[in-house]
């Protein structure tokens, strides 16, 4: 039943991606910004529903930008998992746009690319991002530059924060968890490390355990006066925080839990 049931999540995911590169291809032409970008959160979110993953939201999600977001990064669901919560523009790998199907979704939510092997790119990039927050945009980014396990943060590289000093837009530090269901414990059905690939780590996500999503947003900030560096070094130090707190509150409901049964 659990491979009929992962089977049926990956052919209704198809059908739904398919219907957004559909959409994309021929209305985003003719639709102003706002609504495009209010179409890829509704897709995101019925996405998350056709995979059957629940979104958890705790705090406010910006209402408008400029506004740059910096998450931890645990896996390919991150970009959805924020998206549902609130559109945002993401600065990902320049491989993206060229893969089927993915490349042309990617491209409609507004993705800026970026490649990673050549560094003066990077400060290509950062003018982009720039450009786009003094427009108004909310823009994300993953400064660890890699997914990681869950159970630590990696070091954040400073060189994207770079823009919201240029544009002197606040940011925004956000934790992203995968929890169990039955157990409140992190999962990690969803993680793509080391020599997981897209489809094994879909077939994890869809066929294991049945897991949540929380995405916890906490208080933007402001640079005042720090260095690109130093505000990189906070601005882990911020999502640390939200992550603990993530696993705090889980582990308290899972007490409860187990208290009242």
């Amino acid at each position: 039943m659990r491979l009929l049931r992962a089977l049926g999540k990956i052919l209704h995911a198809l059908v739904h991606a398919l219907a957004g590169w559909l959409t994309i291809t021929l209305l985003f032409p003719r639709w102003n910004q706002q609504r495009r970008d209010a179409t890829v959160q509704a897709w995101a979110q019925r996405m998350l529903r056709v995979l059957g993953i629940p979104l958890h939201v705790t705090g406010h999600a910006p209402a408008q930008g400029p506004m740059l977001i910096v998450s931890n990064h645990l896996s390919w669901l991150d970009i959805l998992v924020l998206h549902a919560a609130r559109h945002c523009r993401f600065v990902s790998k320049s491989d993206v746009k060229h893969w089927p199907l993915i490349g042309t979704l990617a491209t409609g939510g507004g993705t800026l690319y970026i490649e990673r092997e050549k560094r003066r790119d990077a400060m290509r990039v950062v003018h982009h991002m720039a450009e786009s927050l003094k427009a108004g945009d909310i823009v994300a980014v993953f400064p660890e530059g890699t997914t990681g396990d869950g159970k630590a943060l990696l070091p954040f590289h400073a060189n994207l924060i770079q823009a919201a000093i240029s544009a002197h837009a606040p940011v925004l530090p956000v934790a992203l968890r995968f929890v169990d269901r039955a157990s409140g414990k992190d999962s990690e059905g969803p993680l793509y490390l080391g020599d997981d690939t897209l489809v094994s780590s879909l077939w994890r996500t869809l066929a294991g355990r049945p897991f949540v999503a929380h995405v916890r947003f906490g208080e933007p900030q402001v640079a005042e006066g720090r260095d690109r560096r130093q505000w990189a070094e906070d601005l882990r130090e911020a999502v640390e925080g939200l992550r603990r707190l993530n696993a705090e509150v889980a582990e308290g409901t899972q007490r409860s839990q187990r208290t009242s049964a």
